[in-house]
């Protein structure tokens, strides 16, 4: 006899100014994005929601990918209705990389490489271990949007043609995923609070100190059209700028591989 579904538990995470985030811990959900969406759609405004599955069945990524999801990972969607739903959606790779970034770093044994790729990626020793997608959308109760974020805490999805990594590869004191939402949601607040007090120059500039470094080769694939070049920074937007043998070009949308050592 199938038992029914669990409730799940709610966590609250501390926010500044005496908020909190309501944590929504699920066991198994077929994506955490999807429920935030039909949620809002059908007109929920609770500020500060984020969903949690422990065990998620129907992930996807960036250009519709599925992301398959091993069991034991991080699988958290964010849905952003009052604080943090003004900001312009182009940027919130960047405040959510960093959130992203400053959360798994103090899991990350000497000795090993963790950077942030443009636009929405976390690398670690060169393979994806975590990614992260932005949804927008119109429901009964006005705009919306939906970060989601998935990470290969203990386990790395097998798919073909990509480099992908886990925290477990390091051999790394792999943490539980309420434990790493915990410490995003933190993060996530402390940049969106840095982007409200100093706009996204500081964003950036704190993106580049993270991210692949300037020179790294990259080639772009923008529909039928695939260019290369080095990395050259972020313009003042957060585009990519791609130095050629024409000069500096500014990519504003497409899958970008870091050329030729790390592809994905």
């Amino acid at each position: 006899m199938t038992q029914p579904a669990r409730r799940p538990s709610i966590v609250p995470i501390p926010r500044g100014g005496g908020a909190a985030w309501r944590m929504e811990v699920h066991d198994r959900l077929g994506s955490t994005s999807d429920l935030c969406k039909a949620r809002l759609e059908a007109g929920e405004r609770e500020d500060g929601v984020a969903i949690l599955a422990l065990e998620q069945t129907a992930g996807r990524g960036s250009r519709g990918r599925e992301w398959n999801d091993p069991g034991g990972n991080l699988a958290l969607s964010v849905m952003l209705v009052g604080q943090g739903a003004d900001v312009p959606v182009g940027l919130w790779p960047f405040i959510a990389g960093l959130a992203l970034y400053d959360a798994i770093t103090g899991y990350v044994p000497a000795g090993h490489t963790l950077e942030l790729k443009w636009p929405n990626d976390l690398l670690l020793d060169g393979g994806k271990m975590a990614g992260i997608l932005i949804e927008t959308g119109i429901g009964a109760g006005g705009s919306w949007q939906v970060i989601g974020i998935g990470a290969n805490l203990r386990a790395r999805p097998d798919i073909a043609g990509r480099t992908l990594s886990c925290l477990a590869d390091c051999q790394a004191d792999v943490p539980a995923a309420p434990d790493v939402a915990y410490r995003l949601l933190h993060h996530l607040d402390l940049w969106l609070s840095r982007y409200r007090a100093h706009g996204f120059g500081a964003i950036r500039a704190a993106w580049l100190e993270r991210g692949h470094a300037i020179g790294t080769p990259i080639r772009v694939t923008a529909g039928n059209q695939q260019f290369t070049g080095t990395f050259a920074g972020l313009g003042d937007d957060g585009i990519l700028l791609l130095r050629t043998s024409e000069g500096v070009r500014r990519v504003v949308t497409g899958e970008v591989l870091l050329a030729p050592a790390n592809p994905e």
